[in-house]
């Protein structure tokens, strides 16, 4: 089976573009990655996109004079590469609705939170503000609504008492690293289909998030 095609949106450090990166080295994994690009020149995931031999790209969102503007010039970048999933990974712009449109059902994002709890930013300190017992990540589907889509799959850890925000964020970033590739792989394997806005998971209706 011939491998498809990924491509990796970042803004940062790129820890979960790397574990994309080690995941792509088992021949067990149904994907490749053809383009990693930025909205920032700077990002260090754009290094290490380049020490691992993939097309690193950088988009400056400063260079247009609207969200439009730059949407429309990110989406001629990616459909250059006729990748069959686009990934969200700490990639930090809010899209435009035009643009998820245009990829939907082949857009991903991870977000820290055990959503629908916790949209938006500081995931970890509302976590820790509100005594939860359990924190996490989601993997979903990218919709209009800001970390509202479809969500694939979850893995939570159970929050401690001593726990500090930092070691929450690096429990949960951890958490990520396993969980995103996993789900990905399912997508490229067909194991997991998005049609008309529901989740189908082994030509079943998904009811609720898959938990790792």
């Amino acid at each position: 089976m011939q491998n498809k095609k990924i491509l990796v949106l970042i803004s940062g450090s790129g820890s979960n573009l790397q574990a994309f990166i080690e995941a792509q080295k088992n021949a067990d994994f149904g994907g490749e990655i053809v383009a990693v690009i930025s909205n920032k020149s700077d990002a260090f995931g754009l290094q290490r996109a380049k020490k691992a031999g993939i097309p690193a790209i950088s988009i400056l969102h400063t260079d247009y004079s609207s969200r439009e503007a730059f949407d429309q010039a990110l989406a001629q970048e990616i459909n250059k590469y006729q990748a069959d999933l686009i990934l969200l990974a700490g990639f930090m712009r809010i899209l435009t609705a035009e643009f998820v449109a245009e990829f939907q059902g082949r857009l991903l994002n991870i977000h820290p939170s055990l959503l629908p709890k916790y949209t938006g930013l500081r995931t970890h300190k509302r976590a820790l503000d509100s005594q939860d017992e359990y924190h996490g990540s989601s993997v979903h589907f990218v919709t209009e609504e800001l970390d509202g889509g479809p969500v694939i799959a979850q893995a939570k850890t159970k929050i401690k008492k001593d726990d500090t925000e930092e070691a929450l964020v690096s429990r949960v970033l951890a958490l990520e690293h396993q969980l995103y590739p996993a789900v990905v792989n399912m997508l490229l394997r067909d194991q997991i289909k998005f049609k008309q806005g529901e989740i189908y998971f082994e030509n079943k209706k998904l009811q609720q998030p898959i938990v790792f």
